[in-house]
């Protein structure tokens, strides 16, 4: 076993520099769990100096200048065997998508790791993501409940509560986390990634709620807001072309069966396909068949809702010759 010197404050080498306090506690973690003791300081005048220059106050890790070398080897093992597990060398792509740079880019790191990745490698002082997702959840919940406000003042609280719970819901924070590829960058344990949990929705969406925390407490209310709105401005558009409360008022089933029997098509056939969410924020999925093909799917809150979504967006079809 190593002997361990003692950190020294004559004798120190700053072995990172960084503006991230996650990243700094976790690189000293990283170190002790290899018997290098390492100190984490943070440059005072720096953070003062920053309030009027618009830089970020650095946090340093320093070892014994005997441990440098080590302390160096381990990081950029570490480095590599990290981009080996996950397939990714760091996440300045997946900022690129998302359009948003943190600033303390260990609140990402964080949000993207799940519990199985912590349990696998205590050593390296990762948290899983599941407190982010917590407040995530609430964030996005207050934050589409705002849009909605705003852009449908006419619908009564019932629609607006109808819409809320489709766009919070898991299946369509999984997509919209498909779309980002948020599966790529999750950081997994080895059981959790041979399960395939790179393409799990219910992970994907967890990581995504996650990543509304992170972008809130690096940037606060009006990046997050920025980013819902950019997230969810094609739903949201979506329903105001469609403002009357058409799935709950017009009876499209119907519709659609006349125009079938008018055209002498088959009559529809409509089967749940998916089941998601928790019981009191459930969203079916329903697809309806008309003859040999499924012409359309729809989702709602309840089946009969997700069958007159369904039923629509099929007559919408068949109607331009899509279908």
């Amino acid at each position: 076993m190593r002997n361990t010197p003692k950190v020294s404050g004559d004798d120190l080498v700053s072995v990172l520099s960084t503006s991230s306090d996650a990243e700094a506690t976790i690189v000293r973690a990283l170190l002790e769990s290899h018997g290098i003791q390492a100190i984490i300081t943070s440059d005072k005048l720096g953070a003062l100096a920053g309030l009027k220059s618009g830089n970020k106050p650095t946090t340093l890790v320093r070892v014994n200048s005997g441990d440098v070398t080590e302390a160096r080897k381990i990081m950029e093992a570490s480095i590599e065997t990290s981009a080996e597990r996950t397939g990714v060398e760091d996440f300045t792509k997946l900022e690129t998508v998302i359009g948003y740079q943190f600033s303390d880019r260990g609140l990402l790191e964080n949000a993207l790791t799940h519990r199985s990745h912590a349990h696998d490698d205590p050593s390296s002082s990762a948290l899983d993501n599941e407190s982010l997702e917590f407040l995530g959840d609430a964030v996005l919940g207050a934050v589409v409940a705002e849009l909605l406000f705003r852009e449908f003042p006419d619908r009564d609280e019932g629609d607006k509560s109808k819409m809320k719970a489709l766009l919070v819901s898991s299946v369509t924070l999984a997509k919209l986390g498909t779309t980002l590829q948020l599966g790529d960058f999750l950081l997994l344990g080895k059981g959790e990634e041979k399960s395939g949990g790179r393409t799990k929705q219910r992970l994907i969406a967890n990581a995504y709620e996650a990543v509304i925390a992170a972008i809130f407490l690096d940037g606060g209310i009006e990046s997050v807001r920025a980013f819902i709105g950019r997230q969810f401005a094609t739903m949201i558009s979506e329903r105001r072309l469609d403002d009357r409360p058409v799935i709950l008022t017009n009876d499209h089933k119907s519709a659609l069966q006349e125009w079938l029997q008018a055209h002498s098509e088959s009559l529809p056939i409509y089967t749940v396909v998916t089941e998601a969410g928790p019981d009191h924020r459930k969203v079916f999925t329903v697809a309806v068949q008309v003859g040999n093909r499924v012409v359309a799917r729809g989702e709602g809150c309840s089946k009969k809702e997700a069958e007159q979504r369904s039923a629509a967006y099929a007559l919408e079809r068949l109607k331009s010759g899509s279908a």
